[in-house]
């Protein structure tokens, strides 16, 4: 009869393997599931652009904006470049 530390450790080590099946194949039903569809038309979205003028150097980040792209805001009568992320 096997000693009831190594029925405690198969046990545990089946619960471990189960929970980690369990998550793996989560992560793969996630992978396979469709994207959302995209806001209506006029509805604020989430961005994530630095933008920088020129001319004064004023730095500006847009986070919210109509669409996915937006065009460059105007600063000192030109319009502001895009800025690199440095840690995105």
């Amino acid at each position: 009869m096997p000693a009831l530390s190594t029925i405690l450790w198969v046990l545990g080590g089946l619960l471990i393997g189960y929970v980690l099946w369990k998550s793996g194949v989560g992560m793969l039903r996630g992978f396979t599931s469709p994207l959302p569809p995209p806001p209506p038309a006029g509805e604020m979205r989430k961005v994530n652009v630095r933008y920088r003028c020129t001319v004064c150097g004023l730095e500006i980040k847009l986070m919210l904006a109509p669409d996915e792209d937006p065009p460059p805001p105007r600063h000192c009568m030109e319009d502001m470049v895009i800025q690199a992320p440095l840690y995105d």
